[in-house]
């Protein structure tokens, strides 16, 4: 596989170009489709590190493309689209995308939201190893312990489920339903009150201001990002 392949996937040429320049000075290699029937065909035959895709397709919506490639691949995707509807924003994570930025956008915002989302990935052998490293913090999943600084963390069960799925998922967005059903389960997929009680808890125990966090970084009216 090609070091750093992205999928472009956007019908609209003048942000595709901007696109195309932006990833070759950036050294990212890439390939362009212009709708879902010729997205999905260059994704099987490239096998991409990651898809950058807008959900306004000629033939198709997005999200439906998105949900066909999560069948197959857990494989970044960042949405890029005009739609700044945040149950839009919000059916589109839910359908499996991994972040999203909303024209107009900056070109710096978005490499440093593709940078992330491939650390991300390049971490998965770290999470094989039992062990999973964010910055300063160590997560230990056979001991189920997690460190800051290299010292202990005391947290509840709920606490180090919900911390160990942040940093599972770090530098993907995530949405509130998304935490609270894989956390707690499908029966607290409504209670937006009780992650936020959780949230406000953690952050006192990790942040050294939880009222600026560094790594727990709320994403307004959607859910939260854990970034490292």
């Amino acid at each position: 596989m090609i070091k750093n392949l992205i999928q472009i996937i956007e019908d609209d040429k003048s942000v595709k170009k901007l696109l195309e320049i932006a990833f070759k000075e950036f050294e990212f290699e890439f390939i362009s489709s212009e709708n879902k029937k010729n997205a999905l065909l260059m994704f099987l035959s490239h096998n991409p590190n990651l898809l950058v895709v807008d959900l306004g397709l000629p033939d198709g919506d997005g999200k439906d493309l998105i949900k066909q490639i999560r069948e197959i691949s857990k494989v970044p995707i960042i949405v890029l689209t005009a739609r700044d509807d945040e149950k839009e924003i919000i059916a589109a994570l839910d359908v499996g995308a991994d972040d999203y930025i909303t024209k107009p956008f900056s070109v710096n915002e978005l490499l440093a939201r593709i940078r992330a989302n491939l650390r991300r990935i390049a971490n998965v052998e770290i999470e094989s190893a039992n062990r999973f490293i964010c910055d300063e913090l160590e997560l230990d999943i056979v001991s189920r312990d997690i460190f800051l600084k290299k010292e202990k963390l005391k947290l509840t069960p709920i606490e180090y489920e919900l911390l160990k799925y942040f940093m599972l998922h770090a530098n993907k967005t995530l949405t509130h339903k998304q935490i609270l059903q894989e956390v707690w389960g499908t029966a607290y997929q409504n209670e937006m009150p009780y992650l936020r009680t959780y949230v406000n808890t953690l952050r006192k125990k990790i942040e050294e201001n939880s009222t600026r966090p560094k790594y727990i970084k709320t994403e307004s009216g959607i859910g939260y990002r854990f970034s490292f």
